[in-house]
């Protein structure tokens, strides 16, 4: 009986240790982001959050043990969002052009509403981790983005098409126009401009006719 007690008072204490350290984590990266969303990614330091939230550096490093780990965590949750909202802005009835159309205003809106994880995503104006480039996360928005081309590939019956190519094709125009607005120091516009439909219109002519 009193070894039966012992281990659930065992098991007790695992647990709220464990809740605890679930905690920390979560107040770290939510202080991280509050330094990132007043000074930018350049600002960012274990240090300066460890003195913020008035613990220890060593017990930063038991979570997040360096600044590439820290930006890889909001790397990864970025690439997650996208993903989402790509995946909610298209509609199985929708035809392929429709649906590239909304993918294209999908991300042009995700880059603005999440400037801060945009940045970090994609390297504008920052240094990027090595790690960043090979997030697991990163693959789903590419694997929507091929659907939908392999689909309109289909509709076009034509079979010299290469998807790979239209795919980097479409996030290149995308990267370039997004990086063009928020490097600009005209006010930015989170509505889709001009430029980006007529650019997403002819890169629907190229692959559908």
């Amino acid at each position: 009986m009193l070894t039966l007690l012992t281990k659930c008072l065992d098991m007790g204490i695992s647990e709220r240790r464990f809740r605890e350290q679930e905690q920390l984590k979560q107040l770290i990266v939510a202080q991280s982001w509050s330094i990132v969303a007043e000074e930018g990614w350049a600002a960012l330091s274990l240090r300066k959050i460890a003195d913020a939230i008035e613990y220890s550096v060593p017990v930063i490093y038991k979570h997040f043990s360096s600044k590439d780990d820290l930006i890889e965590y909001f790397t990864k949750e970025g690439f997650r969002l996208l993903a989402e909202q790509l995946a909610s802005a298209i509609s199985q009835d929708d035809s392929a052009e429709v649906k590239i159309c909304h993918i294209a205003e999908a991300y042009w809106s995700f880059a603005f509403t999440h400037q801060k994880h945009y940045e970090i995503m994609f390297g504008l104006g920052i240094p990027t981790c090595e790690a960043i480039q090979t997030v697991q996360e990163k693959r789903k928005t590419s694997e929507i983005l091929l659907t939908v081309i392999e689909e309109a590939i289909l509709q076009s019956k034509r079979t010299d098409t290469d998807k790979y190519l239209k795919m980097k094709t479409f996030w290149s125009i995308m990267h370039g126009l997004v990086a063009i607005e928020l490097l600009s120091v005209n006010q930015k516009s989170i509505e889709p401009s001009v430029i980006l439909k007529d650019a997403v219109d002819g890169y629907i002519k190229s692959l559908i006719n």
